[in-house]
């Protein structure tokens, strides 16, 4: 037997699978290890403090000098993001689409851990060699933004297929459809593995094309009887082209109010991704002396996060944009799992200041960017890979797609739902999974960066929930006892006027369980655990609270 075919190829969700976002998959075989996409996801409200999500590369970092690059599929925050995070742990070299490329490259330059990282362009259909053990060929699909793109890799134990995030369209903005045919080969010629996306295998039929979306939008800025809100991502250029186009039929400038997306819009000008009719883009001063009916405007906020232009627009918190009569107000997207309520509060806040909102349930203003069904049948037909692992999204959609590949007798050699950290290994005799590696996720706050042991968000959540109370205790060197009542002083725990009788009568029970104390005098770390445990159980069977006792022992 040939010695290569008797290892094994181990395929390592880092991230995406049984989560929305923080797409991240490492493929290693030998002494070579490349790695799929390099994504964040954003917290969910409940995550305080925290700004970005994170995988976890602690096994990559590990096998550093193994790393042979990182395989970009296209530029979203979720297959994007975590590179300036990641990088300086892990110098590997990475690749990506051209426009993924342009949008990568302005974001390594904001950061100074990261201006002396360069990415390199790819062209669909040319082979990369990464290492003795892998080759890659990227090959076009359809998304929510152009120069998507799904990766076949050539291993020595067969074909690996990602599709990256997809659907079919065959009417996309940019005319670029997706490249049935190069599937198409590939499975002819024997696929090993296909990993494909699996966001919106619970949706029967076929996604709508985005042709659809430029119709509703048209129709909207063309009725609208004031100026044009349209919210959505940054990213999704296509959108924005549809905006743009819509605006110059009917004789509109428009205005960019967003950091991220003025960055995008500059970003895929220059690249030729978005045409931009001469004198169409006017800043938001110009704009503003113009008439209500001659405006539109593009802003990012589509998911209702909280610092978003169009969520302090909503809260009345926007220095330069305000709702005005006659305004309407289109969001263009599709809540994310988790976001459903804040992008509602965003929509009751707008209708208060009496804006017309149209979104996806009452309009045909959005349509996803990832195949239903329908379309996920027709790419395992035409792949008809041996092994089959649903990839990007959380459990349910994953275990939807694996029943469409068992439904249509394919991959029998074997289907399998992973989860970050499964390890799956693939041999000449076959495939089993077995090993976990570490990859929770890891929470950026700041500059600082914590993982799912840190107790910092459940100090963040208690104090959210009860507040916290603050017991000064002041003792007598000597004797080591209480020499006076303890002060006690609160912070969104009750009112004011609640704690006085409270608070006096915590004090008097510390003073009697502390002066009860016998044997030798106690250290101030055992005073401090004496006090807090006295007073949490106090407080607690006194209100039915739990807020976060901060003990503080002084002397004279």
């Amino acid at each position: 037997m040939n010695p290569e075919l008797a290892e094994k190829l181990r395929v390592i969700p880092l991230g995406g699978l049984g989560e929305i976002g923080k797409n991240m998959l490492a493929l290693e075989f030998g002494d070579d290890i490349i790695v799929i996409d390099c994504g964040v996801q954003f917290p969910e409200e409940g995550m305080l403090g925290v700004d970005l999500i994170i995988p976890d590369v602690s096994y990559l970092v590990e096998r550093a000098d193994r790393v042979r690059g990182i395989l970009i599929t296209h530029g979203h925050e979720d297959h994007i993001g975590a590179l300036p995070f990641i990088l300086p742990q892990l110098p590997a070299p990475v690749f990506a689409p051209r426009l993924a490329h342009g949008l990568i490259s302005a974001k390594l330059k904001e950061r100074r851990a990261t201006r002396d990282f360069a990415a390199t362009p790819i062209d669909p259909g040319i082979p990369y060699q990464f290492g003795q053990n892998f080759a890659a060929r990227w090959f076009r699909v359809c998304h929510s933004i152009p120069d998507a793109m799904g990766i076949a890799v050539s291993t020595p134990l067969g074909t690996v297929i990602h599709t990256g995030d997809f659907k079919i369209d065959h009417t996309p903005v940019d005319g670029r459809t997706i490249d049935l045919a190069a599937l198409a080969n590939y499975g002819a010629e024997g696929v090993l593995l296909l990993l494909s996306d699996s966001t919106y295998a619970e949706v029967p039929g076929y996604t709508p094309s985005e042709q659809v979306v430029g119709e509703a939008l048209d129709r909207a800025i063309r009725e609208a009887p004031g100026r044009v809100l349209v919210a959505t991502f940054a990213s999704l250029v296509s959108r924005v082209q549809q905006v743009v186009d819509a605006a110059e039929r009917h004789g509109r400038k428009v205005s960019i109010v967003g950091r991220s997306m003025v960055d995008t819009v500059n970003v895929a000008t220059s690249l030729g991704y978005l045409r931009l009719p001469p004198g169409i883009l006017q800043p938001l001063h110009v704009t503003r002396d113009l008439p209500p009916e001659k405006v539109a405007l593009l802003t990012t906020g589509s998911q209702g996060e909280p610092t978003s232009a169009l969520v302090r627009i909503a809260n009345e918190e926007h220095r330069d944009v305000r709702i005005m009569p006659g305004d309407t107000v289109v969001i263009s997207a599709t809540p994310i799992p988790g976001n459903e309520l804040p992008v509602s509060r965003t929509i009751d806040n707008l209708l208060r200041q009496r804006a017309r909102v149209l979104y996806d349930r009452i309009a045909t203003v959005h349509v996803h960017g990832h195949a239903s069904r329908e379309e996920l049948k027709l790419v395992l037909s035409l792949v008809k890979p041996r092994y089959f692992v649903p990839v990007h999204g959380e459990y349910r959609h994953l275990n939807a797609h694996a029943q469409i590949a068992w439904d249509l007798a394919l991959a029998q050699d074997g289907i399998f739902v992973l989860e970050d950290g499964d390890v799956l290994e693939l041999s000449a005799q076959g495939a089993e999974t077995g090993e976990r590696i570490n990859a929770g996720p890891i929470y950026v706050d700041g500059l600082s960066r914590r993982d799912v042991q840190s107790p910092v968000l459940t100090q963040r959540r208690s104090l959210s929930r009860d507040g916290v109370v603050v017991v000064v205790l002041t003792i007598a060197q000597g004797s080591r006892l209480p020499a006076q009542a303890p002060l006690t002083v609160a912070s969104g725990f009750m009112e004011e006027g609640e704690t006085a009788q409270l608070f006096q009568e915590l004090g008097a029970h510390l003073i009697t369980q502390l002066s009860a104390n016998g044997g030798p005098p106690p250290s101030n770390d055992e005073l401090k655990r004496k006090v807090r445990e006295t007073a949490r159980s106090f407080i607690a069977n006194a209100t039915r609270r739990s807020p976060m006792i901060i003990p503080v022992v002084t002397e004279v």
